[in-house]
């Protein structure tokens, strides 16, 4: 430890580093992104079991980490710009157990969403990054799976596994305050299993991942009302792929009951838009996709084999790499993303803890 501690504080003041948290081990592994896109193992910084969804404050200034065994807790650690140490700032009280979490734009509060509790919630953040007594709890409906602002930080959008809806919500970001906007919900087709969103850079298209048939489904997003429409669905799946929908999992879901139900679980953007990744646990693949900017209608392009149990990725600013997680694996890997078209190439594995299952990628310049 004291010689990879010497090594990662070493690194230049213009660095990039790399957060995965491991919910079995209770902690979180910090990496150092080199230019080639390779990855340099630095310390791992305790939490607590089970540690799982991550957030950066817009500032990036601090990394919260929530845990979802009781007591529920978020936990705040402060960003070296320099080394990438994270620092324990304190922790605060969450409303549940909550699979995602996420800063608004000013980073003064933290939205939760809870699978199990059914419900969202607003924390207040403080100009120290710690986690304040919840202000708002809303009950909603089944399996809430994630929360997200559009990119001007005024509507909020949830979705839910367990009744294939998207709830819709304004936001006002001065008192922190969520309020259903009109209709409050978008309905999916049954069986599908909304999970994880995400927006297009020009604020124009929400992208959804459905968990049960790992499909991606484009919604039109009116940027006056904050109304998702759905547009189109395509399936993340080589044509070739034996998988059925699945039934809802995890630790808060019944028991799987086939070793072929459809499991996806995380999406994200190049960040100029122009390339969708979606990743699927049972057959360890990340789905990849051209993105038609005009329309926002997705073009399947290919799979590619990665970590087993794949339960979160990200990519970073610069959208030359990729760094994907496994549940059931030991390691992480990095890839390259080739500008043109999109494909990925294996950089490298690199050790990891026991459950990992979130990444974050920090950049400073």
């Amino acid at each position: 430890m004291a010689l990879s501690s010497l090594v990662f504080s070493a690194q230049s003041p213009a660095a990039t580093f790399v957060y995965v948290s491991n919910a079995e081990d209770g902690d979180i592994g910090i990496y150092t992104l080199q230019p080639d896109g390779s990855l340099q193992p630095g310390p791992r910084v305790k939490a607590e079991k089970v540690v799982m969804p991550m957030s950066v404050s817009p500032d990036k200034r601090f990394l919260v980490a929530a845990v979802r065994s009781k007591p529920f807790s978020a936990y705040t650690y402060s960003i070296d710009r320099g080394t990438g140490a994270l620092t324990l700032v304190g922790t605060g009280p969450l409303a549940d157990s909550f699979p995602y979490i996420y800063h608004d734009r000013s980073g003064r509060f933290l939205l939760g969403a809870s699978y199990g509790g059914h419900l969202v919630s607003v924390n207040p953040v403080g100009a120290d990054g710690r986690v304040g007594e919840p202000m708002q709890t809303i009950p909603t409906a089944r399996n809430a799976h994630a929360i997200i602002t559009d990119r001007t930080g005024r509507f909020v959008f949830v979705p839910h596994l367990g009744t294939d809806q998207i709830f819709q919500f304004v936001f006002d970001q001065r008192s922190g305050r969520l309020t259903a906007n009109t209709p409050p919900v978008v309905q999916l087709k049954a069986g599908t299993g909304p999970r994880h969103l995400i927006t297009s850079p020009d604020n124009r298209f929400v992208y959804l991942l459905n968990e049960l048939t790992a499909t991606v489904t484009t919604l039109l997003l009116d940027g006056k009302t904050g109304l998702l429409k759905e547009v189109s669905s395509v399936s993340a799946l080589p044509p070739d792929s034996k998988l059925v929908p699945g039934g809802a999992r995890g630790p808060d879901a019944p028991k799987r009951n086939r070793d072929n139900d459809i499991w996806a679980s995380d999406l994200h953007l190049t960040p100029d838009g122009k390339f969708l990744y979606a990743a699927e646990r049972t057959s360890n693949s990340l789905g990849a996709f051209n993105v038609d900017s005009s329309t926002g209608k997705l073009t399947y392009i290919g799979s590619t084999p990665t970590e087993k149990q794949p339960r979160g990725f990200r990519i970073d600013p610069t959208g030359r790499f990729m760094v994907v997680s496994g549940e059931k694996s030991d390691t992480i890997s990095a890839y390259s993303i080739d500008a043109s078209s999109g494909a990925l190439k294996p950089i490298g594995k690199y050790p990891t803890g026991k459950g990992s299952n979130w990444v974050e990628i920090v950049a400073f310049d």
